[in-house]
C-alpha cells in the first residue's frame, strides 16, 4: 500500500509538471472542405486544448501530499 501511494504520488508530480511546462495539447485534424465530383478538398486544421494552471498546480500539491502521507505511514 505504501508503494502504490508513493508510485502514484510520483505520477501525479509528473503530470502536474507537464501541464505546468506545456499548458495545452494541440492535435491536427483533417476536415474535408470541398467534395466536388471525384475531387476532394481536405484541409488539415490545429486544435489546442489549453490545461488549466490551477490543474497542474493541483496535480503537483497532491502528489507532493501523497508522497508525504506514504513516507509517514508506518
Amino acid at each position: 500500500m505504501k508503494r502504490n501511494l508513493m508510485i502514484l504520488g510520483v505520477v501525479l508530480i509528473v503530470l502536474g509538471v507537464a501541464g505546468l511546462v506545456f499548458q495545452g495539447v494541440t492535435y491536427t485534424t483533417r476536415e474535408k472542405v470541398a467534395d466536388i465530383g471525384g475531387v476532394q478538398i481536405t484541409a488539415k486544421k490545429e486544435t489546442t486544448v489549453p490545461i488549466p494552471l490551477i490543474a497542474g498546480g493541483v496535480l503537483l500539491v497532491g502528489g507532493i501530499v501523497l508522497i508525504v502521507a506514504a513516507s509517514r505511514k508506518a
